[in-house]
């Protein structure tokens, strides 16, 4: 199978089936799963323009609504961050993809970038996992209600989705928000929020993301949020400036003719059929996998992908 506006040929099974397992993996920690899938497009496919860019948020697009659904309903979206989150992404989004456009054409430099950003974010999540004894209190009860709860409708075959922990807003503020999550409660400074979301955009918008990727372990990291109330936030903040990334990818295209900056859509649809399936079954298998296992397997993969670029940058 020949694209044109990518350059790839690939066999139609191949984009769907990595989507799938990059996707039922990641979405579990809130993750939609692009900030891998544009690794496989640049290493193995070979496709390294900026409508790569393009094409990865357009699979965001396509794949992240079924996850969404299954947050929405368990009860697990907590409205004012992900309204935050939106709000301070979505500008960033756009100069990120200005950004991408102009400066970053050339793969070389464009893949040290990437590189950089998977360092962070691996490095934040395993950061986490090693002072995990530390984690607040109130996080780690409300996660193990969590589970147990989740354990014990399973084992009695009658699990009710309407019956799990649902979350409760208490208190929004410009200074502070405060909710709570199975009888503990949460809260996140505003301001903070939305200034983080606005780096996060712009880098998203380089990168080809949402943002989800980088701004969900800081919620959970820094803020000490639960990972199973972040996780529905991140995902529908990164499927709206998905939205609006690859309408301004189409936009900007008649402006660089020399440059193939619009999305590939034929393999960005492949690419989130298959993400659709993975990340909703991913959020539908969250609860009942612990939510250390999840950022073990999320900052595992993500390191060494880092690595690979960074060294590859300098050896080269």
């Amino acid at each position: 199978m020949e694209l044109a506006v990518s350059g790839v040929t690939v066999s139609p099974w191949l984009p769907p089936l990595v989507a799938f397992v990059i996707s039922f993996v990641t979405s579990m920690g809130g993750v939609s799963g692009a900030f891998l899938l544009l690794p496989f497009q640049m290493s193995v496919l070979g496709f390294t323009g900026p409508a790569v860019s393009a094409t990865n948020q357009l699979f965001n697009v396509i794949a992240i609504p079924s996850g969404v659904l299954r947050y929405l309903r368990e009860g697990r979206m907590v409205w004012p961050l992900t309204g935050a989150v939106i709000v301070g992404t979505l500008p960033g989004v756009l100069v990120g993809a200005v950004v991408r456009v102009r400066y970053l054409p050339d793969p070389r430099p464009f893949k040290l970038f990437v590189g950089l950003v998977l360092a962070y974010v691996g490095v934040r999540m395993a950061a986490d996992l090693l002072v995990g004894v530390r984690a607040g209190a109130s996080r780690r009860a409300a996660e193990t209600r969590f589970q147990e709860l989740v354990s014990s409708y399973h084992r009695r075959r009658r699990a009710a989705v309407a019956d799990l922990p649902r979350v409760a807003v208490r208190r929004i503020g410009w200074r502070r928000v405060e909710y709570e999550f199975y009888g503990e409660r949460f809260s996140f400074p505003t301001a903070a929020v939305l200034l983080l979301s606005l780096a996060v955009g712009v880098v998203g918008g380089i990168y080809g993301i949402g943002g989800g990727a980088i701004i969900a372990p800081f919620l959970v990291s820094v803020l000490r949020l639960p990972v199973y109330t972040v996780a529905g936030a991140a995902l529908m903040g990164t499927f709206v400036t998905s939205v609006a990334g690859v309408g301004f990818y189409q936009a900007l295209a008649p402006f660089y003719p020399h440059l193939a900056v619009a999305p590939d859509w034929r393999l960005g649809a492949l690419f989130g059929v298959g993400g659709m399936a993975g990340i909703y079954l991913g959020a539908r298998a969250q609860k009942h996998v612990p939510a250390r296992v999840i950022k073990a397997m999320l900052a595992l993969v993500v390191v060494g992908t880092a690595a690979k670029y960074v060294v590859g940058f300098f050896t080269q």
